[in-house]
């Protein structure tokens, strides 16, 4: 509905964390492939930043947006996941004389370690943000009695899990 409702008043662009899938369906009518995306004439881009399911927008992507709120941006919703891989971009022009701010690199690195955030991307935990809390380094027995390298996640709200290391990917904060 709420996409509807933007599509009515001339909405350009709507930057989501998540959306279900089945909403999506009902947008465009029909099922979307693992082709390349962005060319569906809805009358506006959607771009999702974590994916899809119920998913909040990682907070450093929120702070980084809201803190360019009312400023004009340009948003291309262009998308491939296999070969030749190409996401989604918003660029927001920034005056010469701004400083670009400091980054942790720890997140591009790819470093997994004690502290790391991460996010969960395969059920039963899909989508739950959190901190490396431990990385045994033996593998472990899982539910499905195969075994795997695991790690421990503590989420904001105190949950802990333990998840095989390739449920997960790195997020910046």
């Amino acid at each position: 509905d709420a996409v509807k409702r933007a599509i009515q008043i001339g909405a350009v662009a709507i930057v989501s964390g998540g959306l279900d899938d089945a909403d999506l369906r009902d947008i465009l009518g029909f099922d979307l492939g693992v082709a390349i995306t962005g060319s569906e004439r809805i009358g506006l881009t959607l771009i999702v930043t974590e994916g899809f399911g119920e998913i909040a927008m990682a907070e450093r992507t929120h702070r980084l947006l809201t803190s360019h709120s009312g400023r004009e941006a340009s948003v291309n919703g262009t998308t491939q996941i296999r070969a030749g891989v190409m996401r989604p971009e918003i660029v927001i022009p920034l005056a010469a004389d701004s400083a670009s701010p400091e980054s942790d690199n720890r997140a591009t690195e790819g470093l997994l370690e004690t502290n790391t955030p991460v996010r969960v991307i395969r059920d039963p935990y899909f989508g739950l943000i959190g901190r490396v809390a431990d990385l045994p380094s033996e593998p472990q027995i899982l539910g499905s009695e195969s075994r795997a390298r695991v790690l421990t996640v503590t989420s904001a709200d105190g949950e802990t899990v333990v998840v095989p290391r390739a449920n997960i990917e790195i997020i910046s904060e």
